[in-house]
């Protein structure tokens, strides 16, 4: 009988070693697909804003090419007056020629009558006065009406080249430039709005692809959990025969520990017991679970009104289990919430701003509310034994043993101890 139990016992071990193994390579497996997902997530939230900013430059777009139409029109309306300007300075130009026809028919005149004045001798002396004044006042005209034919001459070329520029014909092959500059700015917008329409229906292609991660990746989370349910029941079924084991009275190699950490978490309780009669702390201080952060710790690190005397009572007890044997990894109390405010020494370091160090070396002052940590924390039963891996930082783990006994202060539940070995 002593030898089959010892097998199942063995047998046990095994399994349970190998379940927390297997839960805790799926607990990754569902964390990097948690991460995966997020990723996802966001990627397709930049996706939909993408697809919505290129949606943006279509309407920017569509409303450039209405602005460069208005445009054009406004070009046309603007050609049509210019036309009309040029009608109105020929008319304004032959004026000024029927002046000049008429200046000219003037200074005969006048000239033949200042001749017929020289003439008539002293008598016709005024009247050759009035036609020299007349024959040199009708040169003024003529010269300016010739001066605004040659400048309405030079306007007129100059208007007329804008009209050309302006006009927008289909019988001309040869366009005007503000027309082509307007042509290139409607082929770029075109451009641009093609552009965007083509990387709108490749973003669409990659919505859809993401839908599909989204579902496939919540489809793989939903098997992890059921997964995890079961490696959860295959691991509490190992556990729970190494109660059974334990509990028929035979020697087995978790004996000693089991043994080791119900009498030192009796002991705790004890120290914990005398400090309150010796009014060394009150029950509010002890109880106290207002875990206040100490600033830039990377693992989170807390302090409570309970650390100055778990720093006075825990180690001597905590490092003398941990002396028992080599298998020990570690000895601590924690309170019902897993949190530990003195650890052993050797884990009891200052962080060093190393996240991978510091998670391994410096443990202190810190919650492990894991499904352990909390079991542990929170077991009233004699003892509870379980099996676990332990996160060392830097994506480093080892698989341990636990066994845990209730710390309980004049009846009151407080935490538990916590001793973990090896396998």
């Amino acid at each position: 009988m002593q030898a089959t139990v010892l097998s199942i016992s063995k047998q046990a071990g095994i399994m349970g070693r190998e379940a927390a193994e297997v839960r805790g390579q799926l607990d990754d497996a569902n964390k990097a697909l948690a991460r995966q997902s997020q990723t996802v997530l966001a990627l397709a939230e930049q996706v939909r804003n993408i697809t919505a900013a290129q949606q943006g430059i279509r309407g920017t777009s569509d409303n450039s090419l209405h602005a460069v139409a208005r445009a054009r029109e406004a070009v046309e309306g603007v050609s049509t007056e210019v036309s009309g300007i040029v009608s109105t300075l020929r008319h304004v130009a032959d004026a000024a020629s029927e002046i000049t026809q008429i200046a000219l028919q003037t200074r005969l005149v006048a000239f033949n009558a200042s001749v017929e004045a020289k003439r008539a001798g002293e008598a016709g002396r005024g009247f050759g006065v009035v036609a020299d004044g007349v024959k040199d006042l009708a040169s003024k005209v003529e010269s300016s009406s010739k001066a605004i034919m040659s400048t309405v001459g030079e306007l007129d070329k100059r208007i007329e080249a804008l009209s050309r520029e302006l006009q927008s014909r289909s019988d001309q092959p040869a366009q005007g430039s503000v027309h082509l500059a307007l042509a290139e700015v409607e082929r770029g917008v075109s451009s641009i709005t093609a552009a965007a329409d083509e990387s709108r229906g490749i973003c669409d292609g990659l919505n859809g692809q993401m839908h599909a991660m989204e579902a496939e990746m919540s489809q793989s989370s939903r098997v992890l959990d059921s997964a995890m349910v079961r490696s959860e029941s295959f691991l509490k079924v190992s556990e729970h025969l190494f109660e059974l084991v334990a509990e028929c009275g035979l020697e087995t190699e978790d004996s000693p520990f089991i043994r080791a950490v119900t009498e030192a978490a009796a002991e705790i309780s004890h120290l914990l017991g005398d400090a309150l009669e010796n009014k060394l702390i009150t029950a509010a201080d002890l109880f106290d679970e207002d875990y206040r952060p100490i600033p830039n710790t990377n693992p989170a690190q807390f302090t409570t009104r309970f650390v100055g005397l778990a720093d006075k009572l825990f180690p001597a007890v905590q490092e003398r289990v941990l002396g028992l044997s080599k298998k020990a990894v570690f000895c601590i109390a924690v309170d019902r919430n897993g949190y530990v405010a003195t650890h052993n020494r050797v884990y009891c370091n200052p962080q060093r701003g190393d996240l991978a160090w510091d998670t391994a070396n410096s443990r202190y002052r810190r919650i492990f509310n894991d499904r352990t940590g909390l079991a542990s924390a929170r077991n009233q039963r004699p003892f509870l034994l379980q099996t676990y891996r332990r996160d060392m930082g830097g994506g480093k783990f080892v698989l341990l043993k636990e066994a845990a006994a209730p710390i309980t202060v004049n009846g009151k539940h407080w935490g538990g101890l916590r001793l973990a070995f090896n396998f």
